[in-house]
């Protein structure tokens, strides 16, 4: 019988250098009594301040994993859209260091490398979950989208057959659940928090949504709560505006300013 998680685990994706964002949810984490944290990547890309968020996930979290932004500092961001990459050109420049670089910028630098350049922080498993930011068959790059269950039954197939239990992933900055019957079922936030249960047995597909630049048309922060045979996510409410104007001051794309308003 496999191992139990743990106790309550915080799982966080998708921070794209956003302090706002980050500290707004590192504060719900600890309001919620939850001790342990996870991070499914793409800690880095599209937002102002990857020095904090990257200081915060070292800090902070038992488990991080690499995101396609994150891997993109180093490998290079040709296959991104122009915003994306011109964010990832500008991330490299602000966090390389050069010959006169502080300790701090090194540290920075050299956790990120590390990140990337170890296949083994590309998934993690921990009694019957399996964490990553895209997919089994590709943890780093690969979308499982809501809405593949009934546009690509034949993709969902394959990636279930990849794992077994829960597989829990980011990527796509939409929360939700894949049962094995390849439904999505998107949460219902009737107010802050929205839950769905897991039941022993039965596979699922985990998106814990996004911390930094939600898709789902929802402004608000999001991430979710581990438990045994449950998985509970949170939104939380955080002021963009000064992200939005950072973002403008540092000569990032507008368009990565005027979507955090609008959850998209």
């Amino acid at each position: 019988m496999a191992q139990a998680l743990a106790g309550p685990l915080a799982v966080i994706s998708d921070l794209h250098s956003n302090l706002e964002a980050l500290e707004a949810v590192m504060a719900d984490i600890r309001a919620a009594g939850v001790k342990r944290i996870a991070c499914l990547g793409d800690v880095v890309g599209y937002g102002p301040d990857p020095e904090y968020c990257i200081d915060t996930v070292r800090a902070h979290c038992e488990v991080a994993i690499l995101g396609n932004h994150d891997a993109a500092v180093f490998d290079g961001a040709s296959d991104f859209n122009p915003n994306a990459r011109a964010a990832v050109e500008w991330t490299r420049k602000q966090l390389e260091p050069g010959f006169l670089s502080l300790h701090a910028k090194r540290a920075r630098w050299r956790w990120l490398q590390e990140l990337w350049s170890q296949p083994k922080r590309r998934m993690w498993s921990e009694g019957r979950f399996l964490l990553l930011h895209g997919s089994p068959r590709d943890p780093v790059r690969e979308y499982v989208l809501h809405t593949d269950g009934y546009l690509n039954p034949d993709k969902v197939a394959a990636i279930f057959a990849g794992f077994t239990g829960v597989c829990v992933g980011g990527h796509t900055h939409h929360p939700g659940l894949i049962d094995d019957d390849f439904r999505f079922h998107e949460p219902e936030f009737s107010a802050a928090t929205a839950t769905m249960e897991l039941p022993a047995g039965r596979k699922s597909f985990v998106n814990v949504g996004s911390v930094g630049q939600p898709r789902d048309g929802d402004a608000r922060a999001c991430y979710a709560i581990l438990e045994e045979e449950r998985v509970t996510w949170r939104r939380v409410q955080y002021d963009f505006r000064p992200t939005q104007r950072k973002i403008r001051e540092r000569g990032l794309p507008e368009a990565l300013a005027r979507r955090l308003e609008l959850g998209r």
